[in-house]
């Protein structure tokens, strides 16, 4: 728990230092003055007062999120300042500058976004490639064509080269309601085209396991025998590190999976293994023993299960075009996913809150710091596209009171403004609680 929620200040602070630090960079630009900048909201914990201007500089209570604080009329009593400070004033600036100052925040967690992925894309990331497995002949991707070992190069035209990539591009053809176009390189014939029809697809919830709904999984390395604990039935039965499993009870085994479902569901049932070592097949008799807590078999061999992995570096030029079209894509992702919702056609659970992104935080960071630094990423990408939400008390919002007032020349009356601030807050509170209450249903 601890760890958990470090991680989860880890990601999520920089992320809303980056934010806040777009408005005040982009205000000081256009010379409004800047009273406070807060990193958390509520009481301030920690201050301190620096440079020409003494902009206060502060730690508050609740850390889910920040705010500058600018010279306003609207909040400060400014009757009495002289006219070189109330240049500063933030309602005194041209439309167009506080629209600049509003979307810089937004933007920033882009840029962020861009930054990140751009580093990681040049370092190279291992990813599970988009190699398939498919082992259900009921399933609608093997009814399409598909096959294990069939390696997926392009969905509906997008190319593909990792399991991630291969997940958004047939969750975009959940949304579309379309057919998914596969281009897979076969071992045995090269270059196949594949369609799993819109049928298959349709009414899948894009929360859940997609590629698992229609029968796609990972495709694994065969069974290579890794490592033999000795005492186990598969030491007593005669296995070797190094053994290749080949069948069971005459049976073909597809992969290191496959062979470790076989063995959970034998519990104290002999098996005869069909093992080929150093190029001849023998025949070995084992009984796995049960397990105690799931009551599975186990033979107490470590048996290869991981799935292919590729790493794909690209150099400065292309890493940056790719991390730009990379937070693009995902931005127009969550906006269509959004819409989506509001029109019902997808689940209100796939709303999450601080309790999953911190949970995730946790996991990717005990993946790795690669793991870690792109989910900041796309957190930062989330970000940036709900605070561009047109909901009033959030970025977008006041970009939408600004946008009328550039459009009509003068700005909205301030009590419409007030009653929109209400209303914008309750939905925001509204928001916040279906996320905690999703969030708290995952947990159970």
């Amino acid at each position: 728990m601890i760890g958990t929620v470090f991680y989860f200040l880890l990601a999520l602070g920089p992320l809303i230092v980056f934010h806040e630090l777009g408005h005040y960079a982009v205000a000081r630009l256009c010379g409004v003055r800047v009273l406070r900048f807060s990193v958390g909201f509520g009481k301030v914990l920690w201050s301190r007062r620096l440079g020409r201007h003494q902009t206060e500089w502060a730690i508050s209570m609740l850390p889910l999120g920040g705010y500058v604080k600018m010279l306003d009329a609207r909040e400060v009593e400014t009757a009495d300042l002289p006219e070189t400070l109330l240049k500063g004033e933030f309602t005194r600036q041209p439309v167009w500058k506080r629209m600049a100052i509003i979307v810089a925040g937004p933007l920033a967690n882009f840029l962020l976004a861009v930054v990140l992925l751009s580093g990681l894309y040049m370092y190279g990331v291992a990813e599970p490639s988009s190699r398939a497995r498919v082992a259900q002949e009921d399933s609608a991707a093997y009814r399409a064509g598909l096959r294990s070992g069939d390696l997926i190069v392009s969905v509906n035209g997008q190319h593909v080269a990792v399991w991630s990539e291969l997940r958004v591009a047939l969750i975009d053809a959940v949304l579309e309601k379309s057919e998914a176009r596969l281009q897979v390189d076969r071992p045995t014939e090269g270059r196949v085209a594949l369609v799993l029809p819109a049928a298959a697809l349709r009414g899948l919830d894009v929360d859940s396991d997609i590629l698992g709904k229609v029968g796609i999984s990972m495709a694994r390395p065969k069974a290579m025998v890794r490592e033999v604990i000795e005492g186990g039935p598969a030491a007593k039965a005669g296995l070797r590190a190094g053994d290749m499993i080949v069948a069971a009870d005459n049976r073909p085994v597809a992969d290191g999976v496959a062979f470790i479902d076989v063995v959970r569901g034998a519990a104290e049932r002999p098996l005869a293994l069909t093992v080929e070592r150093g190029g001849v097949r023998v025949v070995l008799d084992v009984v796995p023993e049960r397990d105690r807590d799931s009551g599975k078999g186990k033979i107490l061999a470590k048996v290869g299960e991981m799935a292919e992995m590729v790493t794909i570096a690209s150099g400065p030029v292309s890493a940056v075009a790719k991390a730009a079209v990379q937070t693009w894509d995902t931005s127009v992702l969550t906006l269509r996913m959004i819409g989506k919702m509001i029109t019902g056609e997808v689940s209100w659970r796939n709303v999450t809150g601080p309790i999953t992104i911190a949970d995730y935080a946790g996991q990717t960071a005990r993946m790795g710091p690669e793991v870690f630094l792109n989910f900041i990423a796309f957190v930062s990408i989330s970000l940036g596209v709900m605070n561009l939400l047109p909901i009033p008390v959030l970025d977008g919002g006041l970009l939408l009171y600004y946008s009328v007032e550039f459009l009509t020349g003068r700005p909205l009356p301030e009590r419409i403004g007030e009653l929109a601030q209400r209303a914008g807050l309750g939905l925001l509170i509204t928001l916040m609680a279906l996320a905690v209450f999703n969030d708290v249903m995952r947990l159970l």
